[in-house]
């Protein structure tokens, strides 16, 4: 059992049948981020990597751009906070302190973006060709890899991958606290994100978009479906868009280029 779950006595119903039984359930922990001594926000979240989460959150949010803007990090596991300390100006008011966006993730989620400023965002100017078979293939070894997922069904995951393989692997009760610890996780072990791209569980909604644009992430393949926004979005923005991908089909909302179907000229 990992510090994400615990286990519980339940009571089963099914068919004719009454049995209490122990249950392995998902853990859910607030989080909160100090910086420079100051508290920043809360997070409910699954207790572990919560070190790649606080530095995943702030650098997808923009509030700091590599790790070369963190002084120091540490995490009081047992109190559930966490403290970062970034040079005087790293952390501009107008981002520590600008419109928050409620998002539409599990446990309500906080960003600070704002969706009309991202429609100007720049395209991506990163391209890779990736086979569909590979996709699909990798699509069902990250399945493989949810651990968690498949022991209580209450959590998320999302990876990092490149042409070839899966490079990171994350799971939470939130989407968004998956994607973070990914982003964190590269970022800490100087890992290059831009040019990758992602696998994720839950649906391919605009914050997750932009969450993985902003670090260059030029192609999310989820095994659910994208939101309009997201689409129009990843079409300004030059991402590719793939949903349901799982067993021998999947759906490209977006840069189809990016995928190398069979059959296709």
């Amino acid at each position: 059992m990992s510090s994400s779950t615990e286990k519980i006595e339940i009571i089963r119903l099914q068919g004719d049948t009454c049995e209490t039984l122990e249950d392995e359930v998902t853990v859910e922990k607030p989080f909160t981020i100090h910086v420079n001594d100051e508290e920043f926000i809360t997070l409910l979240c699954s207790g572990e990597g919560v070190e790649y989460l606080m530095v995943g959150f702030l650098a997808s949010e923009g509030l700091i751009g590599s790790m070369e803007d963190i002084v120091s990090v540490r995490i009081e596991h047992e109190d559930g906070r966490g403290y970062i300390n970034v040079p005087e100006g790293a952390l501009t008011k107008k981002k520590a302190h600008g419109k928050r966006t409620l998002t539409s993730g599990c446990g309500k989620g906080t960003v600070f973006y704002d969706v009309l400023d991202s429609l100007t965002a720049k395209p991506l100017t990163s391209f890779f060709k990736i086979d569909s078979d590979r996709i699909l293939e990798l699509s069902k070894r990250f399945n493989d890899e949810s651990v968690v997922f498949k022991t209580t069904g209450g959590v998320h995951a999302c990876a990092l991958c490149d042409e070839r393989e899966m490079l990171l692997f994350h799971e939470d009760i939130g989407r968004h606290n998956a994607l973070d610890k990914v982003i964190g996780n590269a970022l800490q072990n100087n890992l290059e994100i831009e040019g990758k791209w992602l696998l994720t569980s839950g649906r391919i909604s605009s914050e997750i978009l932009i969450k993985a644009a902003k670090q260059g992430i030029a192609m999310i393949v989820s095994r659910s479906a994208p939101t309009k926004l997201a689409i129009e979005l990843a079409e300004q923005m030059n991402v590719t868009v793939v949903g349901f991908a799982r067993g021998k089909r999947m759906n490209i909302y977006s840069g189809a280029e990016r995928v190398s179907c069979p059959g296709a000229e």
